[in-house]
Order: C-alpha cells, then structure tokens, then sequence
C-alpha cells in the first residue's frame, strides 16, 4: 500500500509537471528582472502591450538593486537568466564579455535613433548594440539659490574657476562651521565627474592601462583636493553625515552632486521654507560647462532565451517615447528617448531641464568589465590623498598602478589574440 501511494503519488506529481511545462494554450510567457523602484512599477504598463499582444504574457520578478548584479551572474552559470532584464549601463560590458547579452537584431536597429549619443554608446560594444537604454540618468548639481545669492551670484558659475570663487564667497556667509560643498569621500561620482572634463582618455592601450597620471586628470584631482584643503568641503564620508536633506535644509553645505532621482527626495523631504530656494544646474568645466558620467538602466535580452522575437517586442514596447513618458510621470526615471522629453510632464519640470542639457554633454567611461573594480580604487586613493597620504602626482601614480594590476589579464587576452 506505501509502495503504490508513493507511486500514484509520483505519476500526480509528474503529470502536474508535465501539464505545466507542455502547456500549450498558444502564449508566449516572458520572465522579465527589473530592479528597485523600476521593478515595483513597470507591471503598470504591461496591461497595454498585452492588450496589444494577446499571444504573449509577461511575468515581471522584481529584484533589490543590491543583489542584481550577482543574480544575474548567478543565472548565467546556472542557465536561469530571464528572457529579458534590466541591467545597470555599467555592467554591460561584463555582460556582454561572457557572451549573455544577445545583439540587437536588424528588424530592432530603428531603436538606435532618438538617442543621447553618450548612453547609446555605453550600450554599444565593438560598435553593436546589445542593450537598449530604458531611462537615463547622470549627476549635476543640486545647490541653494538663496545662499549663492547672498554670496553676490545671481546663476551657477560654468567654469572651475568662478565656481570655487562662488563656494569661497557662500563660505564666508555661511560662517566657519559651515561648508560650499558635500563631498563624500566614500563616493567616486564626483571625482569621475570631474575626470571626464579632460579632453584625456581615462584608460589608455585599448583599455589595458590606466591613463589617470595624464594631464588632465591631474587636474581634476587638483581641484577636488582643493577644495578640501580651502576647508570648502568637509573631510568626512557619506555615513558621517546625519542627514543629507536636513543639513541642506539648515546651510551646512549648499551644493551637492547627485542624480534624478534627488528630485523627489528634495520636494519630499525638504521643509516648506527651503523649498522656493533650490534648482538643479549643470557641472562647470575647467573652462565652460562640464561633462559627465552617462547613468540609468539599458534592457537586454539574453541569448538563453527560448523567446527572442517576443521578447524584442516588450523591448520596443518599452522603448516608445510615450510609453517612456508615461513611466516618467509613474517612477521620476528620465526618458532614455529624447523625443520623449517633449511630453508635457517631464518638459513642465523645471528640475529636469539641467539634466537634458547635462546628458548632451555626458561622456562614456570605458567599456571594460573591471571599470567598476578600477573607480572603487581611484576613490580610495583619492580619499588618503584628501587626507595628506598622497601628493596629485603621487596619488594619479598610484591609481594607474592599481588599474594595471586589475587589467592584467585583459593585457594577457589581447596579446594572447594577436599572436
């Protein structure tokens, strides 16, 4: 009797198997990754592109932006990666180096049109696309109008020059116990933001060695460690700080690097007094406004999916200008298409308009799989030569040594492919 209820039991349970893996009502189920609030939001739009696809259903599975780049991994040597996910601009060349991303197909290339030219190109590898940018982002500057105003300027200086002249001059009316700018030292954005300026590639020999000893990152190391040694920007990291929106609120500092998304926070959480005094403005350059990183997420479609052409088609989908307008209104995320920024909702914010600007101006870092490995050490050097470690020359040394160590077995494959 044990014997045979185990055996009826195994027959149910390899016939539910088997009624769930050869269903066959004629629909196409795609399994789509989509991270943070992106992943709580996009089910919103899919009741439209089912609507307009009756033969395919879309399975979103959300996923915490802290473990989606090992997931994703994770899935590639497991052979469990969805048909489609969203993946970090940055991690396209990682993806694509392990041969996960499938290229776009000819029939999808019209998606290459409408594009800010610099997120474009981080989704390009060896001058084919293999990712789609789906929003955008990248980091300006979030600052007090009241207090640069107080400090005698009536717009955000463009050049380094007037800039730190402006945040020597909001200093002095703020007062000793007070800073111009919040500067984490435990963050790399804004000392690569101020690296792209160069006219000066951030990696040189095809990308098999750093190039932060040139000139112009010099320079721009320079001007970030001086405006710690000006005592414009306090000496501390991002978990020494309390609370960024109430020491905005309350002048301790009064410009601060940051993205898209700071929008909200800072309508959200900052008090009713504040609010008529801050905007958005873009990076200033060493002689004129400034470059910076190409952020946001692209959309991929993996080569392991058993699903290509519908899973182009929720690519598309989600790639039209108003739907992407639309998804602004729902998350704040900015349009990757810039047609899109026509619509009234994102055109009528006047936060967003920098960051329009700025995205014309972003510049593409390098499309090497370390590159993330690469910036977390150029922020720790930085940091010990904030601290009086390192001279700029010494410090700019001791990146690029540390950046050929990690791009050592690129040097290897590549001179390993040329014999």
């Amino acid at each position: 009797m044990i014997h045979r209820r185990a055996a009826m039991g195994l027959m149910a349970g390899v016939g539910a198997a088997l009624a769930g893996c050869g269903r066959d009502d004629g629909i196409t189920r795609l399994t789509f990754w989509a991270m943070g609030n992106e992943g709580t939001n996009v089910p919103r739009l899919l009741p439209a592109f089912e609507a307009a696809n009756p033969g395919i259903r879309v399975e979103v599975q959300p996923q915490p932006w802290t473990a989606a780049h090992q997931k994703l991994l994770t899935g590639y040597a497991g052979n469990s990666l969805p048909d489609v996910s969203q993946i970090g601009n940055t991690w396209v060349a990682e993806m694509a180096a392990i041969g996960a991303l499938s290229p776009m197909p000819d029939a999808a290339s019209d998606l290459l049109s409408d594009q800010f030219p610099a997120v474009l190109d981080t989704n390009q590898i060896d001058g084919r696309a293999v990712a789609t940018p789906w929003y955008v982002d990248t980091r300006l500057i979030f600052y007090r109008t009241d207090l640069l105003a107080q400090a005698g300027y009536d717009a955000m200086p463009t050049t380094w020059a007037d800039w730190k002249a402006a945040m020597a001059a909001v200093k002095r009316i703020v007062g000793p116990d007070r800073y111009a700018i919040l500067l984490p030292l435990n963050e790399f954005e804004q000392l690569l933001t101020f690296g792209l300026q160069g006219d000066q590639p951030l990696l040189r020999d095809e990308g098999t060695r750093g190039n932060f000893a040139s000139p112009s990152f010099q320079a721009a190391l320079a001007f970030y460690k001086s405006l710690f040694d000006d005592g414009l920007a306090p000496v501390a990291t991002g978990s020494q700080i309390s609370n960024v929106w109430t020491e905005f609120a309350r002048g301790w500092f009064s410009f601060y690097f940051s993205g898209p998304w700071t929008i909200g926070d800072m309508k959200t959480r900052l008090p009713p007094e504040v609010q008529p005094h801050w905007t958005t403005a873009g990076v200033p350059g060493p002689t004129g406004p400034g470059a910076s990183a190409p952020g946001g997420s692209s959309l991929a479609v993996f080569r392991s999916s058993p699903n290509p052409e519908a899973a182009w088609k929720l690519v598309r989908y989600l790639s039209d200008p108003a739907v992407q307008a639309e998804f602004n209104v729902i998350t704040g995320s900015l349009p990757a298409r810039p047609s899109a920024w026509s619509a009234p909702k994102v055109a009528s914010d006047p936060y967003v308009t920098a960051f329009g600007g700025q995205l014309e101006r972003a510049k593409a870092v390098p499309k090497v799989p370390e590159w993330e490995r690469i910036v977390t050490e150029m922020q720790i050097v930085a940091e010990r030569m904030v601290r009086g470690e390192f001279t700029v020359p010494q410090a700019a040394a001791e990146i690029d040594r540390r950046a050929d160590r990690l791009l050592e077995k690129r040097r290897w494959m590549l001179d390993r492919g040329r014999a």
